[in-house]
Formats: C-alpha cells, structure tokens, sequence
C-alpha cells in the first residue's frame, strides 16, 4: 500500500471537486490539518473514514486504496490486493498502537515504583501500596506487549516480569533497611513492644529498637534468630555503643585525645554533648556532659549509662585510673580498682585483651536490669 500515492490521488480529486481542505474536512467531521496529513501521505486515513471520503470524492474504494483509477479488466485483481493490503496495514497498526501503549505502562509504572520508593518514608504503608500499584500498571504494559504470542508463552513471559519485578524490589528494600538503616517496607507484619517495633519481612525480620529517638537502631536478623524476647534490647544506640564498634579504639593509656574523643563520642550520653579533659599525672578523665542529669534520667538511663561507659573505658584504655562524670549541678567519680573489686565478672570481659560475648553477657545484658543497675551503681560511684 503507497500511503504517498494514495495521498495525491485524495488531493487531486478533491480539487476536481472544487474543494478546499476545509471544506472536506467539515463533510467528513475531522479537521482540515488531518486532511493535509493524508494528502502529503504522512498518515493513511482511519478504516472507518475510507467509504465516507471515497463517496465525498466521487470514486471507488478500490480507486482510493490504489491511489489510481483502476481499469475495469483489473478491477478484481486489484480488489483482492487491496483488501490484503488493508488487512495487513490495519493489523500492522494495531500492533503498532499495542506496543506503544504496553512500553508506556511499563514506564509509567516503573516511574511510578520509583517514585513511590523516593517520597514516602520506608515505614508507611502508601510506599509500598503505590511501588505494588506501580508494579501491576507495568505487568499490563508486558500483557499488551506480547498479545501476539502464544498464550502459553504469553503467560510464562508476564510470569517471569512479576517474578522479576517482585524480586527487584524485595532486594531495592532490602539494601536501603542494610545501608541506610531504614524499616522494609514489604513487611507483612508488624509487631509494636514498649520500645520496639519487630517487622516481619518475607526473607529476614528487622528489629527497631528505641524508634524515634536519639538512640534508635536496628538490629536485621537473616537468621531469624531472634524473637522480641532474645534480641538484644539496650536503651542506648546498639550500632554506635556496642563492644563490635567501640573495641576498634581500644588503646594502651589515655591521653590519646583523638582516641578517647572517639570512644566518649561512641558511648551513651555523647548524644547531649560533652566536652573532656585528661589528668595526665593521676591517669584520669573528666568528661562534662551538656545536659542536667536529672533531666534525661527516665528509667534510670543517667545509671544505665554511667555504668556502661565506666566498665567499657576501664576495659578500652588499659591505664586509665578514675572517670568523673559532671552534670549540671553533679559530679560522679567512679575509679578502676572499685571496678575489680566490685563490678561481678569484671575479669572476664577482659580476658585475652578484651571478650566480646563475655562484655555482651556480663554489661550489655546487665544494663537492662533495674535491680542490678540500682544496686550496682551506689556501691560503684562516689
């Protein structure tokens, strides 16, 4: 089928009419840059528009389709060859359409997942209903992208998309909740405690823990070892505080300002601010925190935490001899021999340098203990 020939043949009996453009166009009810369209051969005219402009140009459908007047012994033979041509024109065309509307579903929808992912915070629900929407409108556009294969195929290729799509987005979440510590968002479940949120993901659980505070952190359990029981459940930031972190400033004697700067920063208590200062002559450190104790101290965290940070800078810098804490309005002296002396499994935490499972066992685990912690502190500080 020449669209260009067919073209001209449109124009030039619509001059013998004694038409303009427009006044074609009115008769066929589409608009005369339509009409021009045809005529240059850019576009071939709708099925449904060839009888009515064939009757308004006063010649055949058969003429029209071949752009020429067909002579009457040839008539038949190029009838049957338009009308194959027409087929396969229009057939072509709806292929052509069908393609174009399923790589536009794809698109939208993957803009869409995207978009989703990026606006929404990781712990609402929209993210991932409109990231799943957006999967859905992009299966459509696979759907209208192979309409003419084999329905079995058809199936197994749609298949595969979801499955490849659904995966995509399962590892997209799983590097955010990793990297930039965030709660997934295709949890099917979600289990709110006193302090935690446990979320229940289809390949790993995420524990969050002191949520929306200064010390939240999260703990990604692959194992599925954990339950809201056994996880490990301090009331500062576990990633920051924790014996896997802080043991990398271990160190031989305090006065490495650097060191010890780091080591305060890592502790509970560096989230208020604090300013430090090394007695050189007595191994000593005084750290003056920004904040009133009494201030901050819900559920015994000024305890928790003066306990915690005295026996792991006791077990961190090998020479260090006192700590004094000071608030405003208060002073707390804590020395490393009452630590031997008193603090239970002390020696064991420091075996061979530092024990990591016996500093979780004999500290970590001790810190959430009210009991333990009341009495521990009164006998520890001065």
């Amino acid at each position: 089928m020449d669209i260009k020939k067919i073209g001209k043949y449109i124009a030039e009996n619509r001059k013998k009419k004694n038409m303009t453009q427009e006044q074609l166009a009115e008769k066929l009810g589409v608009t005369s840059k339509t009409i021009s369209r045809w005529e240059n051969g850019n576009y071939m005219p709708d099925i449904s528009m060839l009888k009515p402009l064939s009757e308004e140009l006063g010649i055949t459908l058969n003429d029209l389709l071949s752009g020429e007047k067909v002579e009457k012994e040839k008539y038949q033979e190029k009838l049957e060859e338009n009308i194959i041509n027409t087929i396969d024109y229009s057939n072509k065309k709806v292929i052509e359409k069908n393609n174009f509307t399923g790589v536009l579903l794809v698109i939208l929808g993957i803009l869409c997942t995207i978009i989703a992912m990026s606006i929404f915070p990781s712990d609402s629900s929209w993210g991932g209903f409109y990231s799943v929407f957006g999967g859905i409108v992009s299966l459509f556009g696979i759907v209208k992208l192979t309409n003419k294969i084999q329905y079995f195929k058809r199936a197994l290729i749609c298949f595969a998309y979801l499955i490849i799509f659904i995966t995509f987005l399962l590892v997209i979440d799983y590097i955010g909740v990793v990297n930039i510590h965030q709660a997934p968002r295709f949890s099917y479940l979600k289990i709110y405690s006193n302090n935690m949120i446990e979320y229940k993901a289809p390949f790993y659980n995420v524990y969050r823990i002191n949520y929306d505070t200064k010390n939240e952190y999260y703990i990604i359990d692959t194992e599925k070892k954990y339950t809201s029981d056994t996880v490990p459940n301090v009331p500062f930031n576990r990633e920051k505080s924790g014996i896997d972190n802080i043991i990398k400033y271990k160190n031989q004697y305090v006065g490495n300002n650097s060191n010890d700067g780091n080591l305060l920063d890592s502790l509970p208590l560096s989230e208020y601010g604090f300013v430090f200062e090394i007695d050189s002559e007595k191994m000593g450190l005084t750290v003056d925190y920004h904040i009133t104790d009494w201030y901050i101290n819900d559920e015994l965290y000024v305890e928790r935490a003066l306990v915690y940070n005295s026996v792991s800078l006791f077990s961190l810098i090998d020479n260090l001899q006192y700590i004094t804490y000071n608030f405003t309005g208060k002073s707390y002296t804590i020395e490393r021999e009452k630590v031997k002396e008193i603090y239970p499994n002390y020696s064991k935490i420091n075996e061979k340098g530092i024990n990591k499972d016996n500093f979780n066992t004999y500290l970590e685990d001790k810190i959430t203990d009210d009991v333990f912690i009341k009495d521990i502190f009164n006998k520890l500080f001065i």
